[in-house]
């Protein structure tokens, strides 16, 4: 007997696009900065030749890596995440290129938390974690009440009793 899954059909907030691209912007800031920097010493203390030119060539596929990273991975991650959650499990589908599904059991649920840092702050969402035995599983970039009435139906499905802080 084959049990059959309904393909999960629960979105992320559309402002997760705006949120994955700021923190990628970011980090390729600060990547290109410290490039920067080596380039500027190398050109200061004349280092080996080869030690520019691969500078230069991590600069060139960094280029590459930064428009892919902040122009078209976060909008294909937004197409391709759904979620979903029952009484008995929890679905995570994502994935374009390599496509994952996961379906974590609520009896194997042991803790649920909601997490927000200072990007996820200024559009109000918060990511959702959820721990196993063995392993974490997060729903990134929800909107507040989503995410916290999530946190409670999985708390309240995994029975998982809330505890005061």
């Amino acid at each position: 007997m084959s049990i059959q899954w309904n393909t999960p059909k629960q979105r992320l907030s559309p402002h997760a696009v705006n949120l994955w691209r700021i923190s990628a912007i970011i980090w390729n800031v600060i990547g290109f900065l410290i490039l920067a920097v080596l380039l500027i010493l190398d050109s200061i203390y004349g280092w080996k030749t080869w030690i520019g030119w691969i500078f230069w060539g991590v600069t060139a596929i960094s280029v590459l890596y930064a428009v892919w990273d902040i122009f078209i991975q976060p909008s294909w991650l937004y197409k391709h995440w759904y979620y979903d959650v029952n009484e008995e499990f929890l679905q995570l589908k994502r994935g374009a290129l390599t496509k994952v599904h996961q379906i974590i059991p609520m009896a194997k649920v042991q803790s649920v938390t909601t997490n927000q840092g200072p990007l996820m702050r200024k559009y109000g969402l918060y990511s959702v974690s959820v721990g196993t035995m063995g392993s974490s599983h997060e729903i990134p970039a929800l909107p507040e009440e989503v995410a916290l009435a999530l946190r409670h139906q999985i708390a309240s499905y995994a029975r998982i009793n809330e505890v005061d802080e």
